[in-house]
Order: C-alpha cells, then sequence, then structure tokens
C-alpha cells in the first residue's frame, strides 16, 4: 500500500509539473519581433541536436532551409543532413491565421501544425511518427523558437509521448543575407 501511494504521488507530481510551462503571451513586449513570414523568406541555415529523456546527445544534424510566399502560404522546403550519413526532407506550407495564430502540414506531420507568436517567441506544436530500429512511435513536439536579432533564432523542442519527455532538440537558425 505505502509503494502504491508513493508512485500515484510521483505521478501526480509529474503531471503537475508538465502542465508547468511558460505563456506565450508573456513574451508580447519582448524585442525583436518574430515574423515568421519575414524571418523565414529566403535562405536560412540551421545547425542542431537531438537529446534522449537523460539529455545525452544522439544525433547532430544541419538543415538548409529556402523560405517563399507561394498564394499567402509560407512553403518551407527543410534538407536535413544528418551526422550519421541520413538525409531528409519536408516541406512545410504555413498560413497565417490571425496576428498570432498559424497553421501548417507537411507531408510527415500527423493532421495539422498549430503556432502561436508573441514578440520575439513563437509556441510551435505537432505530431509525427519517429521511427526507432524497427519500431514507430507518435511523439508530440513543442517548439519554441526565440528571435535572437535581425539574422538568428533558436529553437528549443520537448518531444513526448503520453505526456512524458522522451527527448529534446536543441535547434540555432541563421539568415542567409
Amino acid at each position: 500500500m505505502r509503494d502504491a501511494l508513493r508512485i500515484w504521488a510521483m505521478a501526480l507530481m509529474l503531471l503537475l509539473m508538465s502542465g508547468c510551462s511558460a505563456d506565450i503571451e508573456e513574451y508580447e513586449t519582448t524585442h525583436p519581433s518574430f515574423d515568421l513570414f519575414e524571418y523565414f523568406q529566403g535562405e536560412v541555415h540551421a545547425w542542431g541536436m537531438v537529446q534522449d529523456y537523460r539529455y545525452q546527445q544522439t544525433r547532430r544534424f544541419e538543415v538548409v532551409i529556402l523560405g517563399y510566399v507561394d498564394d499567402g502560404v509560407l512553403v518551407l522546403e527543410e534538407d536535413f543532413v544528418f551526422d550519421d550519413g541520413d538525409i531528409d526532407r519536408r516541406v512545410w506550407r504555413i498560413e497565417q491565421i490571425d496576428a498570432h495564430q498559424y497553421q501548417g502540414e507537411a507531408d510527415d506531420i500527423l493532421g495539422m501544425a498549430t503556432g502561436v507568436s508573441y514578440g520575439n517567441a513563437l509556441q510551435w506544436q505537432y505530431s509525427m511518427n519517429i521511427e526507432v530500429d524497427d519500431s514507430s512511435y507518435e511523439i508530440h513536439f513543442d517548439d519554441w523558437l526565440y528571435r535572437q536579432d535581425e539574422r538568428h533564432l533558436f529553437n528549443l523542442t520537448k518531444m513526448t509521448k503520453f505526456g512524458v519527455e522522451v527527448g529534446r532538440i536543441t535547434l540555432f537558425f541563421q539568415k542567409i543575407e
């Protein structure tokens, strides 16, 4: 009984901690403001790493992004090169819903991605299937992008399954002039 109570208390604490996160609207007065369409038009280079739930680095990668607006839709052509030799491509099509909200799709994304932006920050959320060994897992991504200055942006991502953090991604962007 004592062990069951201890497990229940730990589960409740994890649930409460997972609900604690920054509110995107807290960034409303931060600068420089992050205009998703403006920043990603043209060429952007990025580099980053993936970490597992123990914060051990599991992969490194570079991305070249070509962005353009087509009939009011932001198209991001992302070409990834991983340290293990894997190459991947994702093409996003993103629409702005109102002054603060976005939605987007890509072939490997499950359903619709949603984003909210205030000040220098954008929170972008989506799910996708991730292949690990011979299995596939549906993972939720919670990206927080922060504009540093005119050319630089950084992204911190939590990856979760059933609300439990299973990994992180850290990514740095540089706009090519």
